[in-house]
């Protein structure tokens, strides 16, 4: 069974409309298995590339240019007797509060009354992590802004996503040690959110950073800098070739 990471977007919020909103969709045998955020145009760019609406969206944290797609999908799903209650939505417990009040706790979400903004959505609380058909998927936090507000994602000898986040050498050294591919949040400058291509080259051995693909950058002025150093560096709709992921310790490895 073929795996890959789609960067659905690659672009920090102020580039989301050229680069696309920083997301991603984990594939496996082609098809999709987990969206990873769902901005506006992350969203656009998932309608596209599949032809559906996803089934599945783990939340990193909830800047926009991360959940806004949520609106959206909560409208087609709530009207479509189908899908309504059947779209997981994994939910680090530390963001949930910020997720309920940035989109669930509007007055009045339909029109019509008599709906909850959860009734489109099956939720998931996690904490370590949580099971999605069949695999073990790691949840660890990561530093963007407030503690316990944004999480990164593993999924163990296959895949990290960092999301959006400061250098985290000491979680990376637990979460990235089987050589997975790190999709890493850089840019050419790095601010007290982000982290930057001289943070990382200060932070990180060589070894991690020959396994990092950066995405949620400014421009493709700064991704061409950054090729131009020797790093890989993520392109809207470029799918990523992933080992198969590895079963957690006491679980057997899943035919799918």
């Amino acid at each position: 069974m073929n795996w890959s990471l789609r960067f659905l977007g690659v672009g920090n919020s102020q580039a989301a409309v050229t680069l696309g909103s920083a997301a991603a969709t984990i594939e496996r045998g082609g098809q999709p298995l987990l969206m990873v955020d769902c901005g506006q145009e992350a969203l656009t760019a998932y309608e596209a590339q599949y032809g559906a609406l996803p089934d599945a969206v783990f939340v990193t944290h909830v800047h926009m240019d991360h959940v806004a797609g949520l609106e959206r999908l909560f409208f087609a799903t709530y009207f479509n007797p189908a899908r309504r209650g059947r779209v997981r939505l994994y939910v680090p417990v530390g963001v949930l509060p910020h997720l309920q009040s940035r989109l669930a706790d509007y007055p009045g979400v339909v029109a019509e009354g008599d709906a909850n903004w959860w009734d489109a959505f099956q939720l998931v609380p996690v904490t370590r992590g949580f099971w999605h058909q069949g695999h073990w998927f790691d949840v660890f936090p990561v530093r963007h802004h407030l503690p316990d507000t944004a999480f990164g994602l593993r999924l163990a000898g296959s895949l990290v996503w960092t999301g959006d986040t400061r250098p985290i050498p000491e979680m990376l050294a637990l979460h990235a040690g089987a050589g997975e591919v790190v999709a890493h949040d850089c840019a050419l400058q790095g601010n007290p959110s982000h982290s930057g291509l001289d943070d990382l080259e200060r932070e990180y051995p060589r070894e991690l950073l020959s396994r990092c693909v950066f995405y949620h950058y400014a421009s493709l002025a700064d991704a061409e800098a950054m090729r131009a150093r020797g790093y890989a560096v993520a392109r809207p709709g470029e799918a990523l070739a992933l080992r198969a992921p590895s079963p957690p310790p006491g679980h057997p490895v899943t035919s799918a």
